[in-house]
């Protein structure tokens, strides 16, 4: 559990507020699509999430999720809130569903069993499950443009060609993109 320094910020927002007292610079903040681990409830996150934007954050970045109806619903209470600011989806393409369920548990997301069937049989197939890995993402992304979502946030965990592969499935090659 977060525990402030005596002589620090209590917390996120008023740390935006003290960015902002030094001058006027873009400031990201994380936002939770799913209930934060520590919160008491989503209505807290968002209050939260609403501090840092009245306070100067000037985007969000959310916890990965893999639900777009959770996230959808969340960005009407955020609106609800009267957060303007862009709140980016965070996409995580999975790398080992083992490994992710146990962080995701750390971090309070869910894991739709759909995907425990996506990738069945698929734990000593690296090649087909980096290619489900990236079908998966940029079918996740594909949908929320098509709920007119623009900007997304891609967990990269530092494995690239994965992400290659998911701007690939988008019709982002590396070529186009160069191109830009």
């Amino acid at each position: 559990a977060y525990k402030p320094h005596p002589d620090g910020y209590a917390n996120a927002s008023e740390l935006v507020k003290g960015l902002r007292e030094i001058s006027d610079f873009e400031i990201s903040v994380s936002a939770y699509p799913e209930k934060h681990p520590e919160s008491t409830d989503e209505a807290a996150d968002i209050d939260m999430l609403k501090r840092k934007f009245d306070n100067g954050a000037t985007r969000a970045l959310t916890q990965f999720f893999f639900d777009n109806d959770v996230y959808e619903r969340y960005m009407e209470r955020v609106t609800a809130a009267g957060i303007t600011i862009p709140v980016v989806p965070g996409i995580m393409p999975i790398q080992n569903l083992t490994q992710l369920k146990r962080f995701a548990g750390r971090c309070g997301t869910s894991v739709p069993s759909f995907l425990d069937t996506r990738f069945e049989g698929l734990d000593d197939n690296p090649t087909d499950r980096a290619k489900v890995a990236a079908d998966v993402a940029a079918e996740q992304i594909e949908d929320l443009q098509r709920r007119g979502f623009s900007e997304f946030h891609l967990y990269t965990m530092n494995r690239a060609p994965l992400v290659n592969a998911v701007l690939e499935n988008l019709g982002l090659s590396r070529e186009r993109r160069s191109a830009a």
